[in-house]
């Protein structure tokens, strides 16, 4: 009787060994967002919202450099045609319209995109209207303009995977000037603010995320943008975005080699890193790079690569490179 309470212990001993090994070895996938696939998605989701985000903002820029849009508080509007204090402004994106409001105030553009790119890699639909208080103007140093998004839906064309972003940013001129006198000028300063900005994902998730960005603009033989973070949690510094992503992990994003974006190269991010925090992982991301993940020089039409490494909790580590 002895040895069969003996060999029963031993037993449950042993199935007890079993189930917490079994649950120490599946600990990385058994929460939400640490799997694999999971962690590929979410540096995806960052780095396509990174560069949406930036698209819109040279967007932006480029509506309010056209020619007449610099007179945010309803001056002449040469050769525009307008209707009932409604002027069409001849705009330099390929893949929008845009509208001005002369008369009320605040003035405002609004920039209707209808297609695809110019490189035909995406397709935007939506508006993104920008606000002036009249008798303000975009080129002074210290002026907020309000940028509201809406509804702007975007779709990637190789994988037909679509995000949908809405809400309302602040961009403030710290330095003063105009783009179109950036060649003389050296550089302008510009700064990016929003909270809660509402961001449906393919799989129908919807997430709040929030900005604090930087960005300086310099000029040699053509523009170069070059973004940092702004944002400190009183622990980290450099923080560009936080919020929760699409599988209910909470993330700071903190810009550590500034992302730099190239005129000669269409505009498009072509260096830059960051470090993707969370309380379960860490996820650091490499932009510039070619499919094997090295860096690379711009690729024209053709893709660029980033490279995403984590590291978790319990020494479980992975990477991955993918188009961007």
């Amino acid at each position: 009787m002895k040895t069969n309470h003996i060999l029963r212990l031993a037993i449950v001993i042993a199935c007890a060994g079993a189930v917490y090994a079994c649950k120490k070895s599946n600990s990385g996938s058994s929460t939400p967002g640490q799997t694999t696939a999971n962690l590929q998605v979410q540096s995806d989701d960052q780095t396509r919202v990174n560069n949406e985000t930036d698209a819109i903002a040279n967007d932006v820029n480029l509506t309010l450099s056209s020619p007449g849009a610099s007179s945010a508080s309803g001056a002449s509007y040469r050769g525009q045609v307008e209707t009932a204090g409604l002027v069409t402004i001849k705009s330099l994106i390929c893949d929008a319209s845009v509208a001005a409001d002369t008369t009320d105030n605040p003035r405002t553009f609004t920039i209707t995109y209808n297609g695809a790119n110019c490189s035909g890699t995406r397709t935007r639909t939506g508006t993104v209207v920008v606000s002036i208080p009249a008798g303000q103007h975009w080129r002074d140093a210290g002026t907020t303009i309000t940028v509201s998004i809406q509804n702007l839906k975007i779709t990637r064309l190789r994988d037909n995977k679509t995000i949908i972003l809405n809400g309302t940013h602040l961009y403030t001129n710290v330095s003063g000037g105009s783009l179109i006198n950036l060649p003389t000028l050296g550089s302008i300063t510009h700064t990016i603010t929003g909270d809660s900005m509402s961001i449906t994902f393919d799989d129908g998730s919807q997430r709040l995320w929030n900005f604090a960005r930087k960005r300086v603009y310099t000029y040699n033989d053509g523009v170069a943008i070059t973004t940092t973070g702004m944002h400190s949690d009183g622990t980290n510094t450099g923080i560009a975005a936080w919020g929760t992503n699409r599988y209910g992990n909470s993330f700071e994003a903190i810009i550590t080699q500034p992302f730099v974006i190239m005129q000669d190269c269409n505009f498009r991010l072509t260096a830059g890193s960051e470090e993707i925090l969370r309380p379960d992982i860490t996820i650091n991301v490499t932009f510039g790079l070619d499919s094997t993940g090295n860096a690379t020089s711009c690729p024209g039409l053709g893709a660029y690569y980033f490279k995403a490494a984590w590291q978790g909790p319990g020494g479980g580590s992975g990477s991955v490179i993918l188009p961007y």
